[in-house]
């Protein structure tokens, strides 16, 4: 009966894709049950933005080694979008096509995924939102506290501002506004800065992007004064980097304290020099492994109510099952306790001789 279901669910949505819907509708797929295609092994999709970040180079093979550490007949899938909204459409077509059982999805566009995700949920496929919340009928949701996110931004940018955490003007640089993560940074970074510090520019930075954030930075000094900033909240790594490649063009020294997020290594080199003040660790771990573990369950028909401590809503879906994690803040003398000791890096990883000195003198080298 429910194999008749969705093949009736998978025909309306063909008819939907000739008549009324051009985006996100490759050909009708089969209908399939809980466990697998046609009663076979249970199949697995991941849909990850890029594949340059962390998540490729860290989540995915988490994720990958998870699920099939949890299920070892399941079949899993991993497509990178390479920052383009449009071929994640297509891949979750493909996906669609393919017959998965659950799909991984971490979003280029939680918006512009709403079509997909409505059509892989008409044909009965659960989807996991991993770190980004997708719009539509999504299954369970794992991330970290954003506002904790953005709390610890807020507080240690108010530390490296010292005298100056009192009256001193910053530039908030926050992430994609297309993103509601980036939304949720932002606001638990000004629970904390509102009040204390003078914000004399803030900007959404289009697609997350290092060189959009490299122009905002660049248009701030101009019309703020090079002398004139004192600090600058970063949503991310990537954006610090255009923010600090900016500050250096115009000849700024020593650079204000810059915050950050996602412990890339490149990042906590720049700790080690002092040319960013702080990031955020979001251990993937925990992340990845839950993300697995929902999709595994989901994939052999079973509900996340025991798994999944918080609820969630979207713009779109109220009440979403969700883990919530808890972040890292990151400064320079946290490195060995943190991303070292996780085993995230190690310190012939951090401290190439481009950094020996800089190594030496944070301790991490004898």
């Amino acid at each position: 009966m429910e194999r008749t279901r969705r093949r009736a669910a998978v025909a309306a949505l063909a008819g939907l894709c000739l008549v009324a819907v051009p985006v996100a509708c490759g050909e009708a797929p089969g209908a399939h049950t809980p466990g697998g295609a046609a009663g076979g092994p249970p199949h697995i999709g991941v849909l990850l933005p890029d594949n340059t970040s962390r998540f490729y180079h860290f989540d995915k093979p988490l994720i990958e080694r998870r699920i099939h550490q949890l299920c070892r007949e399941c079949q899993v899938e991993t497509v990178s979008a390479q920052h383009e909204v449009a071929t994640q459409q297509e891949q979750m077509d493909a996906m669609i096509t393919k017959q998965v059982d659950v799909l991984i999805l971490d979003a280029v566009d939680t918006k512009s995924l709403r079509a997909p995700v409505e059509n892989a949920h008409r044909v009965g496929i659960r989807i996991v939102a991993y770190d980004r919340l997708v719009e539509g009928p999504i299954a369970g949701y794992v991330s970290f506290d954003g506002a904790q996110v953005g709390r610890l931004q807020g507080e240690a940018l108010l530390t490296a501002l010292g005298a100056r955490a009192h009256g001193g003007r910053i530039v908030m640089m926050n992430g994609a506004a297309t993103d509601p993560n980036s939304a949720w940074f932002k606001q638990g970074a000004l629970s904390v800065l509102r009040g204390r510090v003078r914000i004399e520019k803030s900007y959404d930075t289009a697609g997350w992007r290092p060189e959009a954030a490299n122009s905002n930075m660049a248009a701030a000094i101009s019309a703020l004064g090079p002398r004139q900033i004192d600090g600058v909240y970063s949503a991310n790594d990537g954006l610090a980097s255009g923010i600090i490649a900016a500050l250096k063009a115009a000849k700024i020294s020593p650079l204000p304290p810059i915050t950050g997020q996602d412990a890339e290594l490149a990042a906590i080199q720049r700790l080690v020099t002092g040319e960013q003040y702080m990031t955020v660790l979001k251990p993937f771990a925990p992340e990845a492994d839950t993300a697995a573990a929902m999709a595994v369950t989901l994939a052999r028909g079973r509900g996340l109510g025991g798994m999944a401590t918080h609820r969630v809503d979207s713009p779109t879906t109220h009440g979403i099952p969700a883990v919530l994690l808890a972040p890292v803040a990151v400064t320079v003398h946290d490195i060995e306790n943190t991303v070292v000791k996780d085993g995230m890096y190690t310190v012939a990883q951090i401290c190439i001789p481009k950094y020996a000195a800089a190594c030496a003198k944070a301790g991490l080298t004898r």
